[in-house]
Parts: structure tokens; sequence; C-alpha cells
């Protein structure tokens, strides 16, 4: 289990934020494409808040990204009139940002009014599963990498160019290189540094493959725990990089020529202080229950993919040869797989899910990856397959996974077990905000699109 962040008596943090000097208080939610929204809200305000909660414009689960109002959503549209969702601050999430003036900062949690947690409030469905496992005497621990691009620009720079052609934060394909990092010390040192302030500890911090790649590694924690971290994370590094000219970007794939980004989740479960996925006498150190649980893991991919994969770009890096998998296949210490296990000591044993792109919604992520093995779990199922050991691209003989989001939504809309394991509310609404992102996308004119018919056709 990974090092957990001491949660402190929700008195004492209100009394700390009562006698502080702060006259604001920074409060936040993340919605269904795992973007942090927020505001500043006056420091008497929030202490109101913190005991009966606070009114948050229920739109946030009602638009996509870019703030377009979904059509056709069960749960708001323009047919409810888009009224306040009740949010719940949960203080055990307290922190302060150094790079703001130490503002305190909370997360907070949505409620359907009567007191039940919302359904399709993404922190409340990693809450549900995480519940689950805890009725049987597991505790989830997970721990998130990511990787992402860096650009010498900034949103302004980059509307001027019509959102084409960043200008990458130090050229040539350096991974693991200690002389790109030093040519951008201030920044890797104030991501280090800033990001531990913060709460957001990290393992390690290097360059990767590529253009201005850089890879972080969030110090593992309790499923709740990580998640939180790993929201926090993708804000908190844009925000510092501004500070340094720079703008990264966690899209799954900006570039055909390189390879895509990656949100690596490291996953195992613990009785106490044991690591219930090691077990010394199996010749991989694989206990019964880890074998479960990864039988799960493959048995829901399909399934569960638009979780794992929530966007169009989300395809674009699910292609052989850029280090994603292709198909739900598992291997021991084999970064072609989809589910890596690493078997080491009792303390390390646990699987990298390497399906997720820096795209997903953590939330969401590690709910419907938990889910899927805790099912495996409950069935017993059996890890027939035998684990791959080349390249998965050539040896692996199962199915393809969905090749797009249009194709991955409709197998997810179908899915007993999705719903079984997730829910209806969630994997309806998640169904309806995925099949929009397909809208939008089929009604654009792409590049490709200009560049192959403009003159010749």
């Amino acid at each position: 289990m990974g090092p957990a962040r001491p949660r402190r008596d929700p008195r004492e943090v209100l009394e700390e934020i009562h006698r502080s000097d702060a006259q604001k208080v920074k409060v936040a939610i993340t919605d269904v494409d795992g973007i942090l929204r927020g505001k500043y809200v006056h420091k008497e305000k929030f202490l109101s808040a913190a005991q009966g909660g606070f009114g948050f414009c229920n739109v946030v689960f009602g638009w996509d990204s870019s703030d377009v109002c979904y059509d056709d959503a069960k749960y708001t549209g323009w047919h409810s009139g888009y009224p306040d969702a009740l949010a719940r601050i949960d203080l055990g999430t307290y922190r302060r940002v150094p790079w703001d003036g130490d503002v305190p900062f909370f997360l907070a949690d949505f409620e359907d009014g009567a007191g039940r947690p919302l359904g399709v409030c993404p922190r409340q469905l990693l809450k549900k599963v995480v519940a689950r496992a805890e009725k049987a005497g597991l505790a989830p621990s997970c721990g998130m990498e990511y990787e992402w691009f860096n650009f010498r620009e900034t949103p302004a720079s980059l509307a001027e160019k019509g959102g084409v052609d960043p200008r990458p934060m130090t050229p040539g394909m350096f991974g693991y290189s200690i002389l790109r990092m030093s040519q951008n010390r201030p920044y890797f040192s104030a991501l280090m540094d800033e990001l531990s302030a913060f709460g957001v500890p990290l393992e390690g911090l290097h360059t990767e493959t590529g253009p201005g790649v850089t890879e972080g590694a969030i110090l593992a924690a309790d499923a709740l725990e990580a998640a939180d971290r790993a929201v926090l994370f993708k804000t908190a590094v844009k925000e510092i990089a501004s500070r340094f000219g720079l703008m990264p970007s966690f899209m799954a794939r900006w570039n055909a020529q390189l390879p895509g980004c990656g949100c690596h989740s490291h996953q195992s479960l613990w009785a106490g202080d044991r690591n219930v996925f090691f077990d010394d006498g199996d010749p991989l150190k694989m206990s019964p229950v880890f074998r479960s649980y990864v039988a799960g893991l493959l048995r829901a991919l399909p399934e569960v993919l638009p979780f794992l994969a929530p966007t169009v770009n989300s395809y674009k890096r699910l292609v052989e040869g850029f280090w994603a998998p292709t198909r739900p296949t598992w291997g021991v210490d084999n970064r072609t797989v989809a589910y890596r296990v690493i078997a080491g000591s009792p303390k390390s044993t646990r699987v990298e899910v390497r399906v997720s792109g820096a795209d997903v919604n953590p939330y969401l992520a590690i709910a419907a990856s938990l889910a899927s093995g805790l099912y495996g779990i409950e069935k017993g199922l059996a890890l027939d397959d035998p684990p791959i050991k080349g390249s998965a691209y050539r040896e692996a003989k199962g199915e393809r996974l969905p090749r797009d989001l249009h194709e991955a939504t409709m197998r997810l809309s179908q899915s007993r077990l999705a719903r079984e394991i997730l829910g209806d509310e969630m994997v309806d609404h998640f169904v309806t905000t995925r099949l929009w992102e397909w809208k939008q996308f089929q009604g654009a004119v792409t590049d490709w699109e200009l560049r192959r018919y403009f003159e010749i056709i």
C-alpha cells in the first residue's frame, strides 16, 4: 500500500481555516471529461458551505469539454433549466496551493438532493467501487503515471496559429535525458518541489521519447487519494508550466509520427499490511486472487474501454508499435500488453494498466479497472490465457479492441457486465456524452480532408 496522506480531523481543518489570514478558499469538482472545474469563495461562505454543502450549477455534467451543452442528456439539459446541484466539500482533501499564495484548496462531491451520491459524479462512482472492495476486506492501492508533451506556447499564441503546429519545448527524441532536463532545470525542479508541497508527491520525473515529452510518476496511495492526486496533477502541471512560458498537452496522441501519451495505473489489493496479490509459492508470485483480478480485467476491457479511452483522439494511440495495447492481453514485465504484471516482492507485486491514455478521467478509469478486477475475484474467473512473452502485436490471438470511440461506446451501451459493475445511471450518461463527442467529430472538416480533397476532387 502506498503512503497515505494524513486525514485530519474535520474540526481541526475548519478551525485552521477560521483562524487563518486567508480571505478566500478555492473549491473544485471534476466533470465527466476529467476537467477540474472550480471557483474561489469567500472564507465565510466556505465555512458555511463546509457544514451544509453549496450549490454548483449542474451544467458541469450537461456540457462537453468545450462548454457546449448536450442535446439529449437525461440528467440535465435545457429541459431541466440547469439548476444547482448540491456539492459536499470533502474536508479530507485539504491542501494549500503553493503557487497561488498558499490559498486553501478542497475537492467536493455531488449529491442528488436526497442525501444520496449523485449517480453521474465520477468521484462518487469511484467511492462506490472502493466500498465494494472494502466490504470484501480489501483495500485498493493505486499509483498513476502520466506522459505529456510540453510546448513553448501560450493559449493566445496557439490560438493565433489556429491551434496547429505547436513548438515543442525541446527538439529530438531524448528519452531519460539528463541533458534535456538540465536545459529546463527550473521547470523540472518546480514540478518536483511544488507538486510535493501541494500534496501530490512525485516518485519520479524524467523525459520520455519524443520532442518535449515528460513522464511523471505519482506516489501510490489508496485508490481515491490516487485519483485525487491524478486530477490535481494535470491542472497543477499546467499552472506551473505557464510560469515558464510552457503549455503542456495531455492529448492521447497529437502527432501521427510520434508515440502517444499514456496514463498508466499501477494497482494492488491489500488486507491490512498484506498484499493479497503476492504468493511466494507461485512460479510468477501471483496469488489466486491476483490471477482472478487480471482475468476480470481481460474479460471486461472490450466492454468498458470508453472509460479508459474516452475521446476520439484516444484511439489514435491504440495502434500497433506505439507502446499502447491493441488487444486484451497480459504478460509479466511486458510493455506491449494491456496488463503488465509486475511480480516482485510482497510489497511491490502489482498490475500496471497500460490501456488508458493521458486524456482519461482518473476517477472513471480507476473505477472501471478496479470494478473489472473485483468482478473477476467475485466470479472466481480463471486466468486461462498464458502470458505474452514477446511482442503482443505479433503473438496475441484474441479479439482486437474497438477501433474508434463510436464502436467502443456502442459496445459499452450493450454491455450487461459494465452495467452490473458500474451501474446503469453512469453507463447511460457516459454513453450519451461519448456519442455526443463522436457526433461533434463526424461534423468536423479536418486538415487531412482539406489536403486530400481540396484541389484534386
